[in-house]
């Protein structure tokens, strides 16, 4: 007869019911997961997926400079001391301009970032990478690098044309004799004529005077000293200057002018690497022209 012991049976229940009530308060203590952090495993069973945050924002330091570089969403702006950082602008940058008329303040756009603009820029710090917060500028700084940006190619062209129209004028003179031609000088970046230059034009004029039918062409000219477009602009100035100073106080007359022109560094005098080539360079030369067939017809009566 076989005997059962009901010990052995209890003992089995009981770590059954033991296992059971384990399993159950581990399930408890789990936190609850929203469940799009949760992902369903072919068995049932739930993995959760944490995704890494992004590293916090700190402030970060301020940036004086000049940009030198626009790339998209960055700009490369280069300190006095000659170093130069990259910062990141994105749509929550805020772009100041001050300075004008009463201090007022406009707030302005990235297209706004122009090469050659001085800014200071507050930045925040992610890691190693700099993101501008506030973009500082001034008004005046701004409207510079505009000009600079938009002196654009069809200014340049009309320049162009311009000198090459006097160019062709002046490479046309074979069909005038040039009866005299006198050179007055200026100091570097100036356009006022010294006691001795207004006594040589008003000579100029009467020998011109005593000339019959001589008419004056007048170019004013620079030495290498700035940029092309103030050159030109000072080279203008120097020739109106001339022309002004003959017809108001030497008494020539407007009729007796051909359109005065500046040429700004072409046909140097001498060369543009001494001080003394640059002085003679420096000039606005006044030319005596008779047309030929009027000095030929004069010089057969």
């Amino acid at each position: 007869m076989r005997v059962i012991s009901k010990r052995s049976g209890v003992r089995f229940l009981v770590a059954l019911l033991a296992a059971s009530a384990s399993s159950s308060a581990i399930a408890q203590q789990q936190p609850q997961q929203e469940p799009s952090q949760q992902q369903q495993s072919p068995a049932g069973s739930n993995i959760v997926v944490y995704g890494e945050s992004a590293p916090a924002m700190t402030e970060g330091p301020e940036v004086k400079g000049v940009i030198v570089a626009r790339n998209d969403d960055k700009m490369k702006v280069k300190t006095a001391d000659g170093s130069s950082v990259v910062i990141a602008v994105n749509d929550s940058t805020k772009i100041k301009a001050g300075g004008g008329l009463f201090s007022s303040t406009s707030k302005l756009g990235a297209d706004s970032l122009l090469n050659g603009l001085p800014v200071t820029v507050k930045t925040m710090q992610s890691g190693s990478d700099l993101v501008a917060s506030q973009i500082s500028l001034r008004k005046n700084d701004l409207k510079t690098a505009s000009m600079i940006r938009n002196a654009t190619d069809q200014r340049f062209e009309e320049q162009t044309a311009a000198t090459e129209a006097l160019r062709g004028r002046l490479g046309d003179i074979d069909k005038y004799n040039i009866k005299g031609t006198t050179n007055v000088h200026f100091d570097t970046g100036k356009a006022e004529l010294s006691a001795q230059d207004k006594a040589e034009l008003c000579t100029t004029a009467t020998t011109a005077e005593g000339t019959e039918n001589a008419l004056l062409l007048v170019v004013g000219y620079t030495d290498s000293t700035g940029s092309d477009d103030v050159n030109q602009e000072l080279s203008e100035k120097r020739a109106n200057r001339v022309i002004n100073y003959l017809q108001q106080k030497c008494g020539w007359k407007p009729y007796r002018m051909l359109t005065p022109t500046g040429m700004a560094t072409a046909d140097p005098l001498a060369s543009n690497d001494t001080a003394e080539g640059k002085a003679q360079n420096r000039r606005v030369a006044v030319n005596i022209l008779v047309s030929k067939s009027v000095d030929v017809a004069d010089n057969n009566m």
